[in-house]
């Protein structure tokens, strides 16, 4: 028997399918720098909030107002354009939008947040078959110390690393050069494990940082082209109907967690020293970042928590993983107004409230979007047609001008309908909140316990 001596705690700053063999090596390493324990978890089966995983914040740095930018890897010939167009559009809008990024307030003081996005560019070379950690970093400096990376502020940028169809991502800190498709047994390691792993294994993706030789730090994120292969084999982590709405959902979850724990990779890298913790931003005692702890609780079941969601704006919906929510203490999705802080069971009353108001809201702008169209089709404003078709539809095209005011006139019916079953469940939540404030009330009276108002109340000597 070999001794491996003691396991070093790896903050996680990856996406991992749960079951999966990657989850299963990061989730050995998990904890903060230190080796501070993690609290023991004692869940009530059927009770979703998990207060145990809550986010805590450690003092590091975290990105308020967040620029980002996605770069193509293999060169023009390993992309379609469609598919790049749909990334970039979808990505952008997701991390702009208020009722998602309402969520996201709760780590800034509830203070507004920011998201840029900057174009996109397909990098140039052939499409590898492995691209490590040591790959990505490696290309970092490179495009540093070629001045590709000029223009950007780099204490706020992102930079994501896409990578195309096909191509195999991994955690190895040495470089490969694409060479050869990695394999598992190829390079053991007992001593660390976590370069064993790759998205043959359930590795969606994952962020860190580069320290430049000018003393700058470089922030990026790396995701796999996630997908189901010719042979039935997953390549990263499949939630989706079509591959580009994956790798949207996997750059969601690392642009949020990068946001607020830019600087996990120096964490990483302290290993056991307690210092590691200043680096930290928002993460919870088990070592886990906000995207994190969603996937894992989900399981198999990942159309839980990487859903199509609709746009504040009404335009149309967007691939994204809900993010750990601190104010319900589990995921949550978009919601109306940033969390208070009321009581717990308020609280989730209040999120599902929210959650609906923010489905309102955007099928309320959907409708002006359907209406605007319609007035345009009858009023023969062409130009103003098109544009409003392109932001509704996704510039999908119907033939012929009958087909086109059906396709309207069927969007403001089912726009209706969904209107009338969201304001429905408005008002039955509106009851369950009236009966519980009874409720409350009645065991107050009953118990004689004072409001928090009159425990307050200065004694007037009366």
């Amino acid at each position: 028997m070999v001794n491996k001596g003691p396991v070093k705690a790896r903050p996680m700053n990856v996406v991992v399918a749960k079951g999966s063999q990657a989850e299963k090596v990061f989730a050995e390493r998990r904890g903060l720098p230190g080796g501070e324990e993690a609290h023991p978890e004692v869940i009530v089966p059927g009770i979703p909030p998990r207060p145990a995983h809550d986010l805590r914040f450690h003092g590091g740095r975290t990105l308020k107002d967040l620029t980002f930018t996605n770069l193509y890897v293999g060169g023009t010939q390993s992309w379609n354009q469609s598919d790049i167009q749909n990334i970039d559009t979808a990505l952008s809008a997701a991390m702009a939008d208020a009722d998602l990024n309402n969520v996201m307030k709760q780590y800034f003081g509830n203070q507004p947040i920011t998201s840029t996005f900057k174009p996109s560019q397909i990098l140039p070379g052939a499409k590898p078959a492995v691209f490590s950690q040591g790959d990505v970093e490696s290309l970092v400096g490179q495009l540093h110390s070629d001045g590709r990376l000029k223009g950007f502020d780099l204490t706020s940028t992102l930079f994501n690393f896409v990578l195309p169809s096909g191509t195999v991502l991994n955690t190895n800190a040495a470089p490969t050069g694409g060479a050869a498709e990695w394999k598992a047994s190829a390079e053991a390691n007992p001593a660390e494990p976590e370069s064993e792993v790759s998205s043959l294994q359930g590795l969606g993706g994952y962020h860190g940082s580069v320290h430049a030789t000018t003393g700058e730090t470089i922030y990026y994120a790396v995701g796999v082209y996630s997908e189901r292969r010719s042979d039935g084999t997953v390549n990263g982590i499949v939630a989706f109907d079509k591959p580009w709405k994956n790798v949207v959902a996997t750059f969601y979850h690392e642009l949020n967690e990068a946001r607020t724990d830019a600087d996990v990779e120096d964490a990483i890298k302290a290993g056991n020293d307690p210092n590691g913790s200043k680096f930290l931003g928002w993460m919870s005692r088990q070592g886990e970042e906000c995207g994190d702890f969603p996937v894992a609780e989900v399981g198999r079941r990942l159309s839980l928590v990487m859903r199509q969601v609709l746009l504040t704006n009404g335009t149309g919906t967007v691939p994204v993983q809900f993010q750990y929510s601190n104010a319900v203490h589990g995921p949550e999705g978009p919601i109306a107004a940033p969390h208070g802080r009321p009581a717990v069971r308020a609280r989730r009353f209040r999120s599902r409230h929210l959650r609906l108001l923010h489905v309102l809201r955007a099928l309320r702008c959907r409708q002006v979007h359907l209406r605007r169209a319609l007035r345009a089709f009858h009023t023969g404003r062409l130009r103003l047609l098109r544009e409003e078709e392109a932001a509704l539809f996704g510039g999908a095209e119907v033939k012929g001008p009958r087909a086109r005011r059906r396709r309207l006139v069927l969007g403001l019916r089912r726009v209706h309908a969904a209107k009338r079953y969201v304001l429905r469940a408005l008002r039955r939540q509106e009851l369950a909140v009236l009966r519980l404030r009874v409720a409350v009330e009645e065991s107050r009276l009953a118990t004689g316990r004072p409001r928090a108002w009159q425990l307050s109340r200065p004694d007037n000597g009366k």
